[in-house]
């Protein structure tokens, strides 16, 4: 397939946005419609203001009906509020020719015929679904930290993490904690050991290591800055340095965005893209595991744009060869 059909429900947000920065530069894909009732007839480029001068596209107001039914629509991401997208599906039934692709938390369950769409994870499951769950961005950054632990049967002993995130993790809507003057040059912990992407990361460790009981214990933070995700996880491991890395570097081999580095790591390296980095650091008898990612791009909209790669059978990077900023 040379081109892509698709619409966007819930353009307006962070996700719908970064899926309209990404995608309107996508090689493959043609956006035919994305749908705002908030904004609807207004320039995308009046919310998205990064987009001016990218786009003449506008928000789409049309019934959704409507707009499923526009002929060649190839896949549609849903990027409402948690708990929209089940609500989206029974009002809206779906062509069973048009793929999904879901970016809130109500399947990742892998309810409904949904695949998690973790492409280091089961990506030959993905090139042959016809719906994903993206990940939330926490169990993304926390995930590829443990999975070639898991995989290799490896997870012994309690999991602890500590991550950080900026406040565009939070969504668009404006709550007591987002506001500048709260969040700026301060810092929180929300969620502790309840957060609600402890079921998912559970789900993708025993996915690959069916014993593992043992408590990931997560502390969330609130960081004063926009975007990305730094998460330090550390757990009892026997083997050496070397031997870790060795693990991590051949089980991310092949994988296009997930790096191991053996130089210090920080967030600006990720901002922006769609990578995962990692470094690894061996203390004592813990292995401390630190996973950086964007919380919009590897944590939202730009794996949602892989896992539309690997389902249309395009290049697994196509669209996604994004630069940090850096500095």
């Amino acid at each position: 397939m040379t081109e892509i059909k698709i619409g966007i429900v819930g353009a307006a947000g962070y996700t719908g946005g970064e899926l309209l920065r990404i995608l309107i530069n996508h090689p493959s894909v043609e956006i035919a419609w994305a749908h705002s009732k908030s904004q609807a007839g207004k320039p995308i480029y009046a919310t998205h203001t990064d987009l001016l001068g990218d786009t003449e596209l506008a928000f789409s107001g049309e019934e959704i009906a409507d707009l499923l039914a526009i002929e060649g629509l190839n896949a549609i991401f849903l990027c409402s509020g948690h708990n929209e997208s089940k609500k989206f599906l029974v009002s809206n039934p779906v062509p069973s020719s048009v793929k999904i692709i879901d970016l809130s938390t109500d399947f990742r369950d892998q309810s409904n015929g949904f695949v998690y769409g973790l492409p280091e994870l089961q990506r030959e499951r993905i090139k042959t679904a016809d719906k994903i769950a993206n990940p939330g961005c926490f169990a993304t950054s926390i995930e590829l930290a443990l999975l070639p632990l898991a995989a290799a049967g490896l997870l012994t002993d309690d999991v602890h993490v500590s991550a950080v995130t900026g406040s565009t993790g939070a969504g668009q809507a404006l709550s007591a904690t987002t506001h500048f003057t709260w969040r700026n040059n301060n810092m929180s912990i929300y969620k502790a050991f309840t957060h609600q992407h402890l079921k998912e990361i559970k789900m993708s460790l025993t996915a690959l290591q069916a014993n593992f009981s043992k408590e990931v214990n997560f502390i969330p933070y609130r960081g004063d800055f926009t975007r990305g995700i730094m998460a330090n996880v550390y757990t009892k491991f026997s083997g050496t340095l070397e031997e870790a890395l060795s693990l991590y570097q051949t089980y991310y081999a092949g994988h296009p965005f997930t790096h191991v580095s053996t130089q210090d790591i920080d967030l600006k390296q990720v901002v922006n893209t769609n990578k995962c980095l990692i470094q690894l650091q061996k203390h004592g008898d813990n292995l401390l595991i630190t996973s950086e990612i964007d919380n919009l791009t590897k944590g939202a909209s730009g794996q949602a744009v892989q896992n539309l790669n690997l389902l249309f059978g395009l290049p697994e990077d196509a669209g996604l060869r994004l630069k940090a900023a850096a500095f």
